[in-house]
């Protein structure tokens, strides 16, 4: 019964003690790290200004169809007015001193098409300060990229770093067990103090260079990393994409779309333009110019208007924006000619990785199997501490250089992914 009891207490302690360590070790993605990065990052606050800035345009623009009310006053002064021949019952003399006060609505019908294009026009720039935010967004990519695989490669050159440490303390166990048999000196195992002691300090460091880059991507994805956590490895991809989806070639699409609206535009203020009218007020005289008297007046209709001073510049203003769409053209071909030869370059570097990472796995077997033959010789006492660290130092560097080689490999498959913009 007792025995039982033990056994339910001990289940019960390894089971918190799984939840702890579990609620410790958590675990987070690059993919993660990207979203998270794009949702905190400050300039994301933008996105909300560009949509109120476009619905208060939008409205500013809708309201030319309202009615547009102008109140005016006039007050004139002639030197002559007209008189007759002889004098009239009933007619004054008219006074040379005028004066009018009137306001007038005019209600546009038919505006050329005008506040339609400027609609198209402020929606596409919207467009336009939207994927401008997109492109400037993407760029955290790259530095997202750099504090993660470097987290990586610190991490797997801490298990290296301890594996190199256990390898000196073999060797150093095997000088302890010869100096009690009194076969070895003790200036060999001070030798092997010494490097592990370096090991350690080692180790310090890139514990500490690891918290560094882990303090800076919080920063960006605006959410605690303990140093406990999992940083997933991305999955090695041997085919990569060779087709451009960057959100700076939208940009370019948005822009020349601009422009061809404002084409439309220019066609839109040269139409001819119907509204109606109405106007009302007093006035001496009014429409009586026998009258010496303030009298109301109204008049309303229709009023036609077809400007013609706009052809003599229609064309000059087309051909502006033609030369606005070459060059935006121009400014796209570019982009893609760097963005090809960027990737010629990656695709350079993952060549020369792929055959740094086939060379590592050939010299790694050479060097494991002199370190095993030299602790086997320190054993025997046929060698010394030195010698036997340098096969241990050498073995290091080789497991060292195929880790950096490993995770240098991921970085350039994944830098070819965001040049191509298909991540």
């Amino acid at each position: 019964m007792i025995g039982s009891i033990k056994k339910i207490v001990a289940l019960c302690f390894l089971t918190a003690c799984s939840s702890i360590l579990n609620a410790q070790s958590q675990s987070i993605s690059l993919d993660s790290c990207y979203v998270l990065a794009k949702r905190n990052y400050p300039l994301i606050k933008k996105y909300e200004l560009i949509a109120k800035s476009k619905e208060y345009s939008l409205e500013n623009i809708a309201r030319g169809f309202l009615p547009q009310i102008n109140i005016a006053g006039q007050t004139s002064y002639q030197s002559d007015v007209t008189t007759f021949p002889q004098s009239i019952p009933g007619v004054p003399v008219l006074s040379k001193d005028q004066y009018k006060i009137y306001a007038e609505i005019n209600q546009p019908i038919y505006d050329g098409g005008i506040i339609k294009e400027q609609k198209k026009i402020q929606e596409a720039s919207s467009m336009v300060d939207q994927q401008q935010l997109e492109v400037e967004l993407y760029k955290l990519k790259d530095r997202i990229n750099q504090l993660y695989f470097g987290i990586l490669l610190i991490g797997e050159q801490l298990k290296q770093n301890a594996l190199a440490k256990n390898d000196i303390q073999l060797g150093l166990d095997k000088i302890n067990a010869q100096m009690a048999n009194g076969t070895a000196l003790r200036s060999n195992a001070s030798a092997l103090k010494a490097e592990l002691l370096k090991a350690g300090q080692q180790t310090i460091e890139l514990t500490s260079n690891r918290k560094a880059l882990i303090d800076m991507l919080e920063l960006f994805v605006h959410k605690s990393i303990g140093e406990n956590t999992i940083f997933d490895k991305p999955l090695s991809t041997t085919v990569l994409p060779t087709e451009i989806n960057r959100p700076e070639l939208l940009l370019f699409d948005y822009q020349s779309k601009i422009l061809d609206v404002q084409n439309n535009l220019i066609t839109a203020q040269n139409n001819p333009k119907l509204s109606f009218f109405a106007q009302g007020g007093f006035g001496k005289p009014a429409f009586n110019i026998l009258s010496n008297n303030f009298d109301p007046f109204y008049i309303g209709g229709l009023r036609l208007s077809f400007p013609l001073t706009g052809f003599y510049t229609i064309k000059n203003n087309r051909e502006l924006i033609n030369l606005k769409k070459e060059n935006i053209h121009i400014d796209k071909e570019i982009f893609l000619f760097n963005t090809q030869f960027t990737l010629r370059q990656q695709s350079a570097d993952i060549t020369k990785l792929q055959q740094f990472l086939k060379s590592d796995d050939e010299i790694i077997p050479l060097r494991e199997s002199v370190k095993k033959a030299a602790l086997a010789q320190l054993e025997n006492g046929i060698i010394n501490s030195g010698d036997y660290l340098r096969e241990v130092n050498a073995e290091d560097n080789a497991r060292q250089n195929k880790i950096l080689h490993e995770i240098q490999l991921l970085m350039a498959q994944y830098k070819v992914l965001n040049t191509t913009g298909n991540r």
